[in-house]
């Protein structure tokens, strides 16, 4: 069972390896706060659909899964974003209209269809943790490498010194894809991957 947590940290890494979620991978990590808060919003939801959709797995015909699936998923996609709203709200506007597109993310659907509508809680509990986290530690990176050469800082804390000119592509959609393509290059050469 522990395989279930950690495939989805690093050999199943969904950003790093599988390339699933760009839109809010490309779109939210301009900073070390965004791709966090992005990352457990995302996680929230793929452990609670994972848990009602493999409770339910037996109850739910093959007719309506992928409708059961995304009422499941848009349910608890919208307990997130009323949260957001209610205690963060400088965050929820940042995250702009990406935060209610989890929806639509293929990694919560597709662990659904290939994971929890087939096994027992705890595998799923378990694989949805690791996916979640693995997603999250993906965004938090790319977050930070960017947030680091537009604005020298890591979190809001100050690294690079006054002495530090800002790369103002690291904000913009190209700086988005030059960081994800260099660091799914090093994630690759240190796993040794070819």
């Amino acid at each position: 069972m522990v395989k279930d947590f950690i495939k989805g940290l690093w050999k199943e890494n969904p950003v790093f390896v599988q390339v699933l979620g760009m839109c809010p991978t490309l779109a939210v990590t301009t900073s070390l706060i965004n791709g966090l808060s992005m990352g457990l919003a995302t996680t929230f939801v793929l452990v609670a659909s994972g848990l009602a959709i493999s409770s339910l797995r037996k109850l739910i015909p093959d007719q309506v899964r992928i409708a059961t699936f995304m009422i499941v998923i848009s349910s608890f996609v919208t307990v997130v974003k009323l949260l957001f709203e209610a205690h963060i709200p400088a965050i929820s506007s940042q995250l702009g209209p990406y935060l209610p597109l989890i929806v639509t993310n293929c990694i919560i659907l597709g662990r659904q269809e290939a994971f929890a509508s087939k096994e027992p809680v705890s595998r799923s509990l378990l694989d949805a943790l690791g996916m979640g986290i693995g997603f999250a530690l993906a965004l938090v990176i790319l977050g930070s490498v960017r947030e680091l050469f537009y604005q020298g800082t890591i979190g809001g804390v100050q690294v690079l010194g006054s002495w530090y000119k800002s790369m103002i592509i690291m904000v913009q959609p190209a700086g988005a894809f030059i960081s994800l393509s260099l660091l799914v290059g090093l994630f690759q050469r240190i796993s040794g991957r070819k």
